[in-house]
């Protein structure tokens, strides 16, 4: 996804892990002024464009299956280049519009967290270039998958790296997610690489942007991962072109628009999710993130009629039973801290 497809979710501190962050596919998750609620709205009225706004970010990234192919005869790396090239002048557009472009500069001249961004960059270029290749080839169930699988991922790196202790359901929701991983490989012969790079490539972009820390809004840091990107992605386009295997202007105008739109895909949802985030509480945005793999899973089954042997059902089974024991777990511990606060 987003693909598409991004984020700061904020750490829990070591012994009180969080629910799974709420992370957009490409990464995002509340970010500085991103919080519940709106000044000078009631709480109805922003529930309700919130979740408009959510549901509408979560389609796009949805429905990314629907657009790739649309690309074609650009192979993967083509796509991902233009990307990554028009991506930036979507933000910097948008942010010379809304008077930011001061907070993009910010980040430019802070080493650290241009460092931290940087190595960001890299991952979310595996992870979109891993989703577009998985959908040109018609692996999208395995895209769905990987991006049904990160949570679980999101709370292992929890252990792994930030040290957390989990509760005893957290390690049966992770006992689930892996049963699912032998079960799948199993039955169809070979690990889903697809759906363990997506979902390995998109847990450690998370929490490269978890060290950011709330000091970075959506906008200005996919501003500053495609700048980092950019030179690499204009010195393959000029490669392509130079072997005459470029086809951006070789498919007539549709095509190049095609092309072009591809940044706009991966801005749009991005300010439409960021603006849920202000109005809605975390829970509800954590829900809304399996709207986006829900869609996946069904356009890969409905539209493009992928295989669907009896052990890959039972391995997505598995990993929805996981993904419910994680989201009542994040709930009931939620509404836990809620009483002891009061």
């Amino acid at each position: 996804m987003s693909s598409s497809p991004t984020p700061a979710p904020e750490t829990a501190s070591a012994g009180a892990p969080s629910s799974p962050a709420a992370t957009t596919p490409d990464g995002v998750g509340p970010v500085a002024g991103d919080q519940p609620g709106r000044p000078g709205t009631t709480p109805a009225a922003a529930d309700r464009w919130g979740l408009l706004l959510g549901v509408a970010a979560f389609f796009i990234w949805g429905g990314m299956p629907l657009f790739f192919p649309l690309l074609e005869p650009a192979g993967a790396l083509e796509i991902i280049a233009h990307r990554v090239v028009w991506s930036l002048v979507f933000c910097v557009v948008l942010l010379a519009a809304s008077r930011s472009f001061r907070d993009y500069v910010r980040v430019l001249r802070t080493p650290r967290t241009l460092g931290v961004l940087t190595l960001a960059s890299l991952f979310i270029l595996c992870n979109w270039t891993t989703y577009v290749y998985g959908v040109l080839t018609d692996r999208v169930l395995d895209a769905a998958l990987g991006y049904f699988i990160n949570p679980l991922l999101t709370v292992l790196l929890g252990v792994l790296v930030l040290r957390e202790r989990l509760r005893p359901v957290q390690w049966v929701a992770i006992g689930f997610g892996a049963a699912a991983v032998v079960v799948i490989s199993t039955g169809v012969g070979g690990l889903p690489w697809i759906a363990l790079t997506l979902a390995c490539s998109f847990g450690v972009y998370s929490l490269l942007k978890n060290r950011v820390g709330r000091t970075v809004g959506a906008l200005p840091g996919l501003a500053v991962e495609t700048t980092v990107a950019a030179p690499l992605a204009l010195a393959y386009l000029g490669w392509l072109t130079a072997q005459g295997q470029s086809t951006f202007a070789a498919h007539g105008t549709g095509h190049v628009l095609l092309l072009m739109a591809s940044g706009i895909i991966t801005g749009l949802p991005l300010l439409l999710f960021s603006g849920a985030a202000r109005r809605l509480p975390l829970s509800v945005v954590g829900m809304l993130q399996y709207l986006g793999p829900a869609l996946q899973f069904a356009f890969g089954v409905l539209v493009f009629h992928e295989h669907m042997p009896a052990a890959r059902w039972a391995g997505f089974g598995l990993v929805w039973v996981a993904l419910v024991l994680l989201t009542v777990d994040g709930a009931r511990q939620a509404r836990a801290t809620r009483l002891a606060a009061r």
